[in-house]
């Protein structure tokens, strides 16, 4: 190119190559968006459990009682979480049915997830010394709607990219789809472990009070 030609140049007209750099643009906004909203997501579950310590520094809290189905559940969070990863690797290796099973597998993990999260909502229902003043289960209903909630929307965008693959799209166009679902459902389940790790597994009150600061080390 020589020196009249990059004088007349006009970089604001389109080019071949300025759709491929606004979408790469768009997915790098997309991505920092998506982590600023895990981070405040974040921020909401440490929050109502630094609020979860503090009630059971009480003298009338009474421990929720323990349901086995948590177990299970976890187990297939963390099965869903891992077909998420292997679509990921799938698109990322343009392997298209290998995509779409395990795209397709990890929708129907969390869906069970949440299907054995209602019901252990039932069977804490069904519980003979059930008390709905029971501080504890008060915080069990609200943490585990929450984080279901949350789920749920992951599921609207899972929806979307399964139906834009079911749809013959170029697997390069779900790609960015895919990593986001990934990075979400990780995120989920770390969240989901810490949550039951901390406060479903029994009455780890000594070490909710030393992580969230109300109480020092021995």
């Amino acid at each position: 190119m020589n020196l009249i030609q990059s004088l007349t140049t006009k970089p604001w007209e389109a080019t071949a190559e300025l759709p491929l750099l606004q979408q790469h643009t768009n997915q790098q906004n997309k991505r920092a968006a998506l982590k600023v909203f895990l981070g405040v997501v974040a921020v909401l579950f440490i929050l109502l459990i630094v609020a979860y310590a503090g009630r059971m520094a009480y003298e009338d809290w009474r421990p929720g009682p323990q349901i086995r189905l948590l177990w299970a559940n976890t187990l297939v969070l963390f099965l869903g979480s891992l077909g998420l990863e292997l679509a990921q690797y799938a698109v990322r290796r343009g392997q298209q049915k290998l995509l779409h099973r395990s795209l397709l597998g990890a929708g129907i993990c969390t869906l069970l997830f949440l299907l054995g999260q209602a019901q252990a909502w039932r069977e804490l229902g069904a519980l003979v010394y059930f008390q709905v003043t029971n501080p504890a289960i008060a915080f069990f209903y609200l943490i585990t709607g929450l984080h279901g909630l949350h789920l749920l929307g992951g599921l609207v965008v899972w929806g979307q990219t399964l139906i834009r693959l079911s749809g013959g799209f170029e697997l390069e166009k779900v790609r960015h789809s895919v990593e986001l679902c990934t990075l979400y459902w990780h995120f989920l389940l770390l969240v989901w472990i810490v949550l039951f790790g901390l406060l479903f597994t029994g009455n780890n009150l000594d070490e909710l009070m030393i992580i969230c600061g109300i109480k020092g080390r021995t």
